[in-house]
């Protein structure tokens, strides 16, 4: 399943090069063009036919959270800093897996009721000498979280890496479907989001888009956790209003629900208060740029066992056929 081969793929920030090599050989036959710009944004166009067609820049991040190598101590306990956020103590007793292959389990300094910060994390290899250790794993080294991709009840999956290539597969299946398009929409697959949206910038920067889409993931509010809120996984795809980051455009908003009552597409609207997506980087680029979201509802993102419903996410690739398509009058 593509999606499962998606997720799988090793891409922390900055090092996305294996997601977007195969992104790009899935959209290859589906694309009117393709570029890779000197961050590694993978940006493909599909271009529209429409007598008033609008330039459409949907994003949606390869990067995922993990782990950087800082420092191999004595005893063999690798030092790390995180990039990208994750919670300390949902990282605490992990596995994860370098780029070499090399597994690892995230332990740490302390008792785990006195874990407050990254900096009392350290990755076990199994090895107890700093020799030994840099064999294996030296500094700078990455590593991602080790989490298979499993079917759950409900219609669920869990696996690492959903944020976000839950919003590139959604991408690559709705270039897929787009036989025809109204707008030249540029699918663009980001690098970078986890530290700050910075494929993003630059992207919109060469696209000048006339709309922005983010395609990401949202935070669920369903379970207890330290949020709270509205999303619900299975209550379909989620049309973002608003996060930390961005207030969405009305128009645009009001496009993407008018497209789900019209189509029958359950969806829910969006409103988190901690959290951010590409749709602020390119709301603030050029002199402005209209900008939405929308997203798929997840439990217990930036973890190895991130869920969610596969419903909502076929309802959120309906959405986005329909609203790249849209005639916009403005």
């Amino acid at each position: 399943m593509l999606f499962e081969q998606l997720t799988q793929l090793s891409g922390l920030s900055g090092y996305e090069s294996k997601v977007r090599a195969f992104i790009h050989e899935q959209v290859l036959p589906y694309a009117d063009e393709i570029t890779t710009d000197a961050i590694g944004n993978l940006i493909v166009l599909k271009k529209g036919t429409g007598e008033n067609k609008k330039r459409i820049m949907a994003a949606a991040h390869m990067d995922e959270v993990g782990f950087q190598v800082i420092k191999i101590e004595k005893d063999g306990l690798i030092r790390v800093k995180f990039l990208g956020y994750s919670h300390v103590r949902s990282a605490f007793m992990s596995r994860v897996v370098f780029t070499n292959g090399t597994v690892g389990v995230v332990c740490s300094s302390v008792p785990p009721d006195e874990l407050k910060h990254f900096t009392q994390l350290y990755i076990d290899i199994g090895l107890s000498s700093e020799a030994e250790v840099k064999q294996h794993v030296n500094v700078g080294d990455n590593a991602v979280y080790l989490g298979a991709f499993t079917e759950v009840g409900g219609g669920n999956v869990v696996s690492k890496a959903i944020d976000d290539r839950v919003g590139c597969y959604m991408m690559i299946e709705a270039l897929k479907g787009l036989e025809a398009c109204y707008n030249d929409v540029y699918f663009v697959f980001t690098v970078q989001e986890e530290v700050g949206c910075r494929g993003a910038v630059t992207s919109a920067e060469r696209i000048k888009p006339d709309i922005g889409l983010a395609v990401d993931i949202t935070p669920a509010h369903d379970r207890p956790g330290d949020l709270t809120g509205s999303n619900t996984v299975g209550a379909g795809a989620a049309i973002k209003v608003s996060d930390t980051s961005v207030i969405c455009d009305e128009e645009l908003v009001a496009t993407l629900v008018k497209c789900s009552k019209e189509h029958q597409i359950p969806y829910q609207l969006d409103v988190i208060y901690v959290g951010g997506t590409d749709a602020s980087s390119i709301n603030q680029s050029s002199f402005g740029v209209k900008a939405a979201g929308l997203s798929v509802v997840t439990r217990y993102p930036h973890t190895a066992n991130t869920l969610v419903n596969m419903g909502d996410v076929e309802a959120s690739i309906k959405l986005l056929k329909l609203f790249v398509n849209e005639a916009f009058s403005f």
